[in-house]
């Protein structure tokens, strides 16, 4: 019984655990970036987010979804649409970012905790079912 949860759920076990790594990838450059680098908040959050997207793609693809894509198309055509997939969901992280820290001055780092999440759900299900179908 065990081993059929485990076989059943373990992509949703692995991803959020490299999901966990992840944000913190985000989380920890984005600070780095806009509390000792001082940048403004819109550029700590575009460098925050090619950093664990970068991270996500290589954990996801080996570790998480066991891609079988192979030569050079097919795995481009997969970074292609990972990438493009994670700039959709990166657009809602940036939209939440500038609505509310830059226009409603909530705080930044619990507005990016948030923001996370939401997008963590997002890069899943697309994950799943249009980038490592």
């Amino acid at each position: 019984m065990i081993k059929e949860y485990w076989d059943k759920y373990k992509d949703v076990f692995w991803y959020l655990v490299f999901g966990v790594f992840t944000t913190v990838v985000n989380i920890v450059s984005y600070w780095f970036c806009a509390h000792v680098l001082g940048t403004s908040v819109m550029a700590a959050t575009v460098v925050a987010w090619a950093l664990a997207v970068f991270f996500a793609y290589v954990t996801n693809r080996s570790l998480v979804f066991h891609s079988s894509a192979a030569g050079a198309g097919e795995i481009l055509k997969e970074i292609g649409s990972f990438f493009a997939c994670r700039l959709g969901t990166g657009v809602v992280d940036w939209v939440i970012m500038f609505v509310f820290v830059t226009v409603l001055h909530f705080d930044d780092m619990i507005i990016k905790i948030l923001a996370n999440i939401i997008v963590i759900v997002l890069n899943y299900v697309l994950s799943k079912f249009v980038i490592f179908k």
